[in-house]
């Protein structure tokens, strides 16, 4: 019998690797889905509990303050518990909120359900790129570590796809009762839980972290992790990892003092987790239905379109999984900030110069309309193929050994509180200000963002884990 070649070991190692992450994203999919399938449910929980906007709003975004709690717990949990352990605590969060949001009794019911699965959320999108960052070989790193954002949109396409049929089924309206009595918004939380199961099964069927393993003295583990990842001798690369965890063998959260509250490393991953947020992103995907209703779509056209949006979504992600490590995550970041900027700027002025109806709403027809459709989606192609995908890569690899759990843990917990301001703060600015200003300020923080990246961001195309700052 002949040895394997090489070759054959390497293709070995990269499919192997790719099994892994890919059910380590199994998390990204429900952070995905958790946080789009409020988007069909928003407008028929409002008239079920019969509150206003700002409660409205409050049912929406709290859940991203449980999201900051769970990414801020992820770093101390999985430095003593490791990686594995947080992801099943997640499934099992994912899994009660799902059933729990379908039954509430009041609207601070259905918020306290939520905000459960936030904290899920946030433990499985501060562990999951670290995972992936941690398991993968440098020079596919970008590839894999963008399978997080890949299950991500998957998870948001599959929410509103699945809120469209259940609304169509229902025969047009999220109020309408579906199957055994309830109504069609209920349905859309409840079919969170089979996913939800499949990620906890996942999580049991695979290994944990090498780095990990390293630095809690099971290097006989580790070494046959490595060897399945890298497909060669692992040895130089152990003693790699046990240099760069040699002063501390557990990050913490003093790890990561600097002389400016936090090292300059960490403060340029808080800032690249805001700025993702302050673009407005979120808020098609939160309120994608609402807002295109509002300017005269009907509920299951408005529907559709964050379906079609779902679609952009997930091709433009593929974009970036083929381009990141070939053209490198700083050209990819500045390329979707001058995109949005532009894109922004359309939207924001077709809102503030349509005509309002009755109740002061504007109004869109004809080529205003289909240029806000066209606007809307190249908006998302470009935040899709950089912002979206490659920040979580970056804060999965930015960092070195010794500060990566708590430095993620922090900049995710940023990422979720930037998060919970943008979505709170919408429907009362569009009360306040309209949609032409509200879209304005995202342009700003597009513009901010480019900025940002040209002067402060450095390039990790290609670099080892354990040569990062």
């Amino acid at each position: 019998m002949t040895s394997p070649t090489p070759a054959t070991k390497q293709s070995a190692s990269v499919i192997f690797v790719l099994l892994i992450s890919a059910a380590a994203a199994l998390g990204g999919f429900l952070f995905g889905f958790d946080t789009a399938v409020i988007n069909g449910a928003v407008v028929a929980l409002g008239d079920h509990f019969k509150v206003g906007p700002v409660l409205v709003g409050m049912s929406v975004s709290l859940a991203l303050i449980g999201s900051a709690i769970g990414a801020l717990l992820s770093g101390p949990v999985s430095d003593r518990y490791g990686r594995i352990k947080p992801m099943l605590i997640a499934a099992f969060l994912f899994t009660i909120s799902g059933i729990g949001a379908g039954f509430p009794v009041s609207v601070w019911d259905f918020i306290f359900w939520r905000f459960l699965g936030g904290v899920g959320i946030g433990l499985a999108s501060a562990i999951t790129p670290a995972y992936i960052a941690e398991i993968s070989p440098a020079n596919l790193r970008g590839s894999f570590g963008s399978l997080q954002q890949l299950a991500i949109v998957v998870g948001i396409f599959v929410a509103m796809l699945s809120n469209y049929m259940l609304v169509g089924i229902a025969g047009g309206s999220a109020d309408n009762v579906l199957w055994f009595g309830f109504e069609t918004w209920r349905w859309m939380f409840w079919a969170e839980v089979p996913p939800a199961l499949l990620y906890g099964f996942a999580a049991l069927m695979i290994p944990e972290s090498p780095r990990y393993l390293i630095g809690t003295g099971r290097e006989d583990e580790a070494e046959r992790i490595l060897g399945r990842v890298l497909g060669e001798s692992v040895l130089e690369k152990i003693e790699e990892i046990k240099l760069t965890l040699k002063d501390e063998s557990r990050a913490s959260f003093a790890a990561i003092k600097g002389k400016f509250g936090f090292k300059p490393i960490v403060w340029i991953g808080l800032g690249l987790s805001v700025l993702q947020q302050f673009v407005g992103i979120n808020v098609i995907f939160y309120y994608g239905s609402m807002l295109w209703r509002s300017v005269g779509f009907s509920e299951e056209n408005s529907l559709w379109i964050t379906v079609i949006t779902g679609v952009v979504n997930i091709v433009t992600t593929l974009v970036a999984i083929a381009l990141i490590d070939r053209v490198g995550r700083k050209p990819l970041l500045l390329a979707g900030s001058a995109g949005m900027l532009v894109t922004l700027g359309i939207l924001a002025y077709l809102f503030g110069h349509a005509p309002l109806d009755a109740a002061g709403h504007p109004v869109l027809s004809g080529t205003s309309a289909t240029t806000a459709l066209y606007s809307a989606n190249l908006y998302v192609f470009c935040f899709g193929f950089s912002w979206g995908p490659i920040v979580w890569v970056l804060l999965g690899e930015m960092f070195n050994n010794r500060i990566r759990a708590s430095a993620l843990a922090l900049g995710a917990g940023a990422q979720w509180v930037a998060n919970f301001i943008v979505s709170a703060s919408f429907p009362s600015l569009v009360n306040r200000v309209g949609l032409g200003v509200t879209y304005s300020i995202y342009a700003f923080f597009a513009a901010v963002s480019f900025l940002f990246v040209l002067f402060l961001v450095r390039e990790t195309k290609g670099r080892e884990l354990e040569d990062m700052e």
